[in-house]
């Protein structure tokens, strides 16, 4: 959907920001036993170390792989384009969730050396089904209403709109 470099990046700093901040949430409230009201506001202590990681990552690699192996495996001039879209978005939560469940391990979890593994392990098999369902069903269609809104309809003041989200 992004056409230049800046569009992708801009794609890349909100949904980030969106995918980051819920799984954030969802993690949290796994480990405190359910969704509580002090979850949304605890999700931001952690937020920031998240998402510079998840922005840099999806921006750098990880995104620019899953457009590499979408496009090897599908013909693009025959498939919709939101077909497209979906296939990159699940490619990219395939290589995301692993990466980003480990390095929550490491720096927010810090199991002991000989649980290391376990934990990895627990924290991706319980954010896959969530970071999944949320790319495709809510943070993909949202950040594509939003980015299109903004960017292919050529607002005047859709950079100003767009820091306004951000903030």
């Amino acid at each position: 959907m992004p056409k230049t470099k800046f569009q992708d990046f801009v794609y890349t700093v909100i949904m980030a920001a969106v995918m980051v901040y819920v799984m954030v949430c969802y993690n949290i409230a796994i480990h405190s036993g359910g969704l509580q009201n002090f979850v949304f506001l605890e999700a931001f202590k952690e937020f920031p170390f998240m998402y510079v990681i998840a922005g840099v990552l999806e921006f750098f690699l990880i995104g620019q792989i899953a457009h590499k192996l979408v496009f090897k495996a599908i013909d693009v001039k025959k498939v919709p384009n939101i077909i497209v879209s979906y296939a990159i978005s699940i490619v990219i939560v395939l290589f995301m969730c692993p990466i980003m469940s480990f390095i929550a391990t490491i720096f927010i979890s810090k199991p002991e050396l000989n649980q290391f593994i376990v934990t990895w392990l627990q924290s991706m098999v319980l954010s896959f089904p969530m970071a999944l369902c949320l790319q495709l069903f809510y943070a993909g269609p949202l950040v594509r209403f939003i980015f299109s809104f903004h960017f292919l309809r050529k607002r005047q003041n859709s950079i100003c709109l767009f820091f306004v989200f951000i903030v």
